[in-house]
């Protein structure tokens, strides 16, 4: 079998490296229950760091949506660059 692709950043999820799974829409915004993707940690960290919670559930709630920010494009061109279990803290304050 093999492994889940983050919807994010488009590469593979192997089973040994951060991962956690996003709530399209924000379980405080009604999300709770909703769907959920499996992403990167670093994919994750990166999107919440960016984006408040009302933006989440407004304006990103689909990973086209998402990947289509230019601050997000930016990073997912970074990272595609990197291996699959490359982690590193994402800079700067959360939910600017």
């Amino acid at each position: 079998m093999s492994d889940p692709i983050c919807p994010l950043c488009l590469r593979p999820i192997p089973p040994d490296v951060r991962q956690s799974l996003h709530h399209l829409t924000p379980k405080l915004k009604g999300g709770r229950g909703g769907p959920v993707v499996r992403l990167h940690q670093i994919c994750h960290t990166m999107i919440h760091a960016t984006f408040s919670e009302s933006e989440l559930a407004r304006r990103y709630n689909t990973p086209e949506a998402l990947r289509a920010h230019p601050e997000i494009a930016r990073f997912v061109d970074w990272v595609a660059k990197r291996p699959p279990g490359f982690y590193a803290p994402t800079p700067g304050p959360r939910r600017r």
